[in-house]
Protein backbone atom coordinates (compact mmCIF):
# COMPACT_ATOMS: atom_id res chain seq x y z
CA UNK A 1 0.00 0.00 0.00
CA UNK A 2 1.66 3.22 -1.20
CA UNK A 3 1.01 6.33 0.84
CA UNK A 4 2.27 9.91 0.63
CA UNK A 5 4.07 10.03 -2.72
CA UNK A 6 5.65 13.27 -3.93
CA UNK A 7 7.89 14.18 -6.86
CA UNK A 8 10.05 17.29 -7.11
CA UNK A 9 12.16 18.61 -10.00
CA UNK A 10 15.64 19.71 -8.97
CA UNK A 11 18.04 22.01 -10.84
CA UNK A 12 21.08 19.84 -10.13
CA UNK A 13 22.62 16.79 -11.80
CA UNK A 14 21.35 13.35 -10.71
CA UNK A 15 24.76 12.50 -9.24
CA UNK A 16 24.55 15.48 -6.89
CA UNK A 17 21.01 14.66 -5.77
CA UNK A 18 22.01 11.01 -5.23
CA UNK A 19 25.02 12.06 -3.13
CA UNK A 20 22.87 14.32 -0.92
CA UNK A 21 20.28 11.57 -0.54
CA UNK A 22 22.79 8.91 0.49
CA UNK A 23 24.49 11.13 3.06
CA UNK A 24 21.77 10.11 5.53
CA UNK A 25 23.60 11.26 8.66
CA UNK A 26 23.26 14.87 7.42
CA UNK A 27 19.53 14.79 6.63
CA UNK A 28 18.77 16.71 9.83
CA UNK A 29 20.61 19.67 8.26
CA UNK A 30 18.10 20.03 5.43
CA UNK A 31 14.79 18.63 6.71
CA UNK A 32 12.96 19.29 9.96
CA UNK A 33 11.32 15.86 9.64
CA UNK A 34 14.54 14.27 10.90
CA UNK A 35 16.09 14.93 14.30
CA UNK A 36 19.05 12.62 13.72
CA UNK A 37 20.21 9.56 11.81
CA UNK A 38 23.04 7.43 13.14
CA UNK A 39 24.52 4.74 10.91
CA UNK A 40 24.95 1.52 12.87
CA UNK A 41 27.23 -0.01 10.21
CA UNK A 42 30.31 1.30 8.53
CA UNK A 43 29.84 3.72 5.67
CA UNK A 44 29.23 3.84 2.80
CA UNK A 45 25.55 3.03 2.86
CA UNK A 46 24.84 -0.41 1.37
CA UNK A 47 22.05 -2.97 1.16
CA UNK A 48 21.73 -4.36 4.68
CA UNK A 49 23.00 -1.18 6.39
CA UNK A 50 21.08 -0.17 9.50
CA UNK A 51 20.53 3.27 10.96
CA UNK A 52 18.80 4.63 14.05
CA UNK A 53 16.39 7.31 12.81
CA UNK A 54 14.90 9.86 15.19
CA UNK A 55 11.98 12.00 14.04
CA UNK A 56 9.77 14.50 15.85
CA UNK A 57 6.59 12.96 17.32
CA UNK A 58 7.65 9.39 16.43
CA UNK A 59 9.58 6.79 18.39
CA UNK A 60 13.16 6.25 17.18
CA UNK A 61 13.37 3.28 14.83
CA UNK A 62 16.03 1.07 13.32
CA UNK A 63 15.74 1.35 9.55
CA UNK A 64 17.49 -1.17 7.31
CA UNK A 65 18.44 -0.56 3.68
CA UNK A 66 16.51 -3.08 1.59
CA UNK A 67 17.43 -1.81 -1.88
CA UNK A 68 20.26 0.38 -3.08
CA UNK A 69 20.64 0.61 -6.83
CA UNK A 70 22.75 3.60 -7.97
CA UNK A 71 22.29 2.70 -11.66
CA UNK A 72 18.50 2.97 -11.39
CA UNK A 73 18.65 5.68 -8.71
CA UNK A 74 16.68 3.64 -6.16
CA UNK A 75 17.14 3.72 -2.38
CA UNK A 76 14.67 1.92 -0.11
CA UNK A 77 14.85 1.29 3.62
CA UNK A 78 12.35 -0.18 6.03
CA UNK A 79 11.46 -0.20 9.70
CA UNK A 80 9.48 -3.07 11.21
CA UNK A 81 7.07 -2.72 14.09
CA UNK A 82 4.44 -5.08 15.42
CA UNK A 83 1.97 -5.69 12.61
CA UNK A 84 3.41 -3.17 10.14
CA UNK A 85 6.49 -2.54 8.04
CA UNK A 86 7.05 0.96 6.70
CA UNK A 87 9.36 1.32 3.70
CA UNK A 88 10.75 4.72 2.75
CA UNK A 89 11.36 4.79 -1.00
CA UNK A 90 13.46 7.25 -2.99
CA UNK A 91 13.96 7.42 -6.75
CA UNK A 92 16.32 9.82 -8.52
CA UNK A 93 16.19 10.12 -12.32
CA UNK A 94 17.09 12.56 -15.08
CA UNK A 95 14.19 14.71 -16.27
CA UNK A 96 15.37 16.69 -19.27
CA UNK A 97 17.82 19.28 -17.94
CA UNK A 98 16.62 18.68 -14.38
CA UNK A 99 16.58 15.76 -11.96
CA UNK A 100 13.33 14.34 -10.64
CA UNK A 101 13.29 12.92 -7.12
CA UNK A 102 10.26 10.88 -6.11
CA UNK A 103 9.74 9.94 -2.46
CA UNK A 104 7.01 7.73 -1.06
CA UNK A 105 6.09 5.48 1.83
CA UNK A 106 4.83 1.91 1.56
CA UNK A 107 2.96 0.21 4.40
CA UNK A 108 2.64 -3.58 4.60
CA UNK A 109 1.40 -5.95 7.27
CA UNK A 110 -1.80 -6.70 9.12
CA UNK A 111 -1.98 -3.26 10.75
CA UNK A 112 -0.82 -1.34 7.65
CA UNK A 113 -4.22 0.16 6.69
CA UNK A 114 -4.89 1.35 10.25
CA UNK A 115 -1.39 2.77 10.88
CA UNK A 116 -1.19 4.41 7.44
CA UNK A 117 -4.54 6.12 7.97
CA UNK A 118 -3.66 7.18 11.53
CA UNK A 119 -0.31 8.70 10.61
CA UNK A 120 -1.12 9.92 7.09
CA UNK A 121 -1.25 13.68 7.80
CA UNK A 122 2.08 13.62 9.63
CA UNK A 123 3.72 11.23 7.17
CA UNK A 124 2.66 13.29 4.16
CA UNK A 125 3.95 16.44 5.83
CA UNK A 126 7.31 14.72 6.52
CA UNK A 127 7.66 13.32 2.98
CA UNK A 128 6.94 16.81 1.59
CA UNK A 129 9.51 18.36 3.94
CA UNK A 130 12.09 15.79 2.83
CA UNK A 131 11.45 16.35 -0.88
CA UNK A 132 11.62 20.14 -0.51
CA UNK A 133 14.74 19.90 1.66
CA UNK A 134 16.44 17.55 -0.80
CA UNK A 135 15.71 20.05 -3.58
CA UNK A 136 17.11 22.99 -1.59
CA UNK A 137 20.27 21.16 -0.47
CA UNK A 138 20.98 19.72 -3.93
CA UNK A 139 20.49 23.07 -5.67
CA UNK A 140 22.50 24.91 -3.02
CA UNK A 141 25.65 23.01 -3.91
CA UNK A 142 25.01 22.48 -7.61
CA UNK A 143 27.21 24.32 -10.10
CA UNK A 144 25.38 27.22 -11.66
CA UNK A 145 24.12 26.62 -15.17
CA UNK A 146 24.18 30.35 -15.86
CA UNK A 147 27.10 31.69 -17.86
CA UNK A 148 28.00 35.26 -18.67
CA UNK A 149 28.67 36.18 -22.26
CA UNK A 150 30.35 39.30 -23.53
Amino acid sequence: MIDCQISVDIAAPPERVWAVLLDVERWHEWTSSITSIELLDRAPLHTGSSARVSQPNLPAGIWQVTRLDPVRGLFHWAVKNTGVTVTGCHHVEPAGTLTRATLWLEFTGILAPFIARLLRPQNCRYVTMEAEGLKRRSEEFAPSSTTLSS
